[in-house]
């Protein structure tokens, strides 16, 4: 069996999707169609027997939309604001959409204090296993109304992939607006070469990030997505980075296409979750 052959067979997978691949980019409004689809094929992964988690990003996107203004909010205290709005008008779209496919969904909000503190972190790891246990679809997002520079994840990426490690995920799908990995910017380089499978993650690897984002509502570059790979294959979950211009990828990566790129896992018996949490941001 190759190693996306291997992918049919996961059963615990965490799906972040970004910002970006939730809005319209002429107006930074919700695209209702992508997420309606998202949600179908999520159910419709719940049937096969999977647990699966959402890392949903969009809170802000929603707010502004909500209070009809384009510009990307600049101060802190506003950013919390359309996120405090954003957030419960995400959750509506989310939580009707998935009833409509006998589905229940619940909300998991984090910051970075929640990961560090133990009982905070024991508690949350519970309550993802009750959920599961009970068949419903956690939704997680980071808790930005409250979260300030010194505790926040930062990004949608890393969070995914503490939440797959926190759970005990065996596959992370990274969903944004890039096909995966290049040697090098593609919009930059034409002769940026596509890197299809990733067996280990080198320093070499980590110097190719980014630090960037193509669009005006995300947050992480491809560094937080290499951060992100770090952390999932280190602690034994194999993760896929691919494009959310249709999210349908989600079907293909799990039966075992050549779609997106492939982090392979391998275990590190030295992996200390709270060791990247306080040191590798």
């Amino acid at each position: 069996m190759t190693e996306r052959e291997q992918l049919k067979d996961k059963k615990r997978i965490v799906i972040k999707i970004g910002s970006s691949s939730l809005t319209h980019p002429q107006t930074g409004n919700m695209n209702l169609f992508k997420i309606e689809k998202l949600v179908r094929i999520i159910c419709d992964l719940k049937g096969e027997g999977r647990d699966v988690v959402l890392v949903s990003s969009g809170a802000m996107a929603a707010g502004r939309q909500a209070l009809g203004i384009q510009k990307r909010p600049g101060s802190l205290t506003e950013k919390q604001a359309y996120a405090a709005i954003g957030q419960a008008r995400l959750m509506m779209v989310y939580q009707r959409i998935f009833s409509e496919y006998n589905c229940i969904a619940a909300q998991i909000l984090l910051t970075k204090s929640t990961m560090t503190n133990d009982d905070s972190r024991y508690n949350a790891q519970n309550t993802f296993d009750e959920l599961l246990k009970l068949g419903v679809v956690p939704i997680v997002n980071e808790n930005d109304t409250v979260a300030t520079h010194e505790i926040q994840f930062g990004d949608n990426d890393r969070l995914s992939a503490i939440v797959a490690a926190l759970i005990g995920a065996d596959l992370l799908i990274l969903l944004s607006d890039i096909d995966g990995l290049y040697t090098d910017d593609p919009h930059k380089n034409a002769d940026a070469e596509f890197i299809r499978v990733v067996p280990e993650i080198t320093p070499e690897l980590l110097n190719m990030g980014k630090a960037t984002s193509g669009s005006d509502v995300g947050t992480g570059g491809m560094s937080a997505k290499l951060a992100a790979a770090r952390i999932a294959t280190d602690s034994g979950s194999d993760m896929v980075i691919a494009n959310a211009e249709d999210v349908s990828i989600v079907h293909d990566i799990l039966y075992g296409e050549d779609k997106g790129t492939l982090f392979l896992a391998h275990p590190n018996l030295d992996f200390d979750l709270m060791n990247y949490i306080y040191y590798r941001y």
